[in-house]
């Protein structure tokens, strides 16, 4: 039924890559992880988009790479520009699912690689400790600047939800036409 759909559409299905599932079990599709779940404290059930576990892993590991102790030779303030701009590009693309939980943990995961790397980077002969870490390296609290750049990360993208758009949504092969 779903080829004939898309036949006239110049699309097809690819059998080896198709499959069908419940959305109670969920689905990966494009990086997002799509899957019909109760809202907490109500009885209804709603579809959820969110950043898929290899989307995520895929992040994290970009993140570990550019943090490795390979990358000690680079300036810390170039090293916070990429790490925000890789993050913010990331979270850019999942911002229009349930992704905030997800890009605080990302943040966390890219926060305690680059405080390991400052923190070997910048050693003297002993270790250096946090609260040294923490007035030569922070500005506000905990956040990490240096030179004018500090480390935002994925979580001041501001998350935006699908717009409501009525009851009847209109779709390509549809024959009555919208809003009847």
């Amino acid at each position: 039924m779903v080829a004939g759909v898309l036949a006239p559409l110049g699309l097809q299905l690819a059998p080896e890559k198709t499959r069908v599932v419940h959305i109670d079990e969920g689905f990966d599709f494009l990086g997002h992880h799509i899957r019909r779940q109760r809202k907490r404290g109500t009885n209804k059930y709603f579809a959820y988009t969110m950043p898929s576990k290899k989307a995520v892993q895929a992040i994290k590991d970009k993140v570990s790479a550019k943090t490795h102790r390979s990358t000690r030779n680079q300036d810390l303030a170039e090293l916070i520009l990429s790490l925000n701009r890789m993050l913010r590009g990331w979270a850019t693309y999942f911002r229009h699912g349930v992704s905030k939980a997800i890009f605080d943990l990302i943040d966390a995961h890219a926060w305690g690689r680059l405080m390991r790397w400052i923190r070997r980077k910048y050693a003297g002969k002993a270790r250096l400790g946090m609260t040294e870490f923490k007035r030569r390296f922070c500005d506000r609290g905990w956040r990490i600047a240096h030179q004018g750049t500090a480390f935002t990360g994925a979580s001041p993208v501001k998350i935006e939800r699908y717009r409501y758009r009525g009851a009847k949504i209109p779709t390509p092969w549809s024959t009555e036409p919208a809003g009847t």
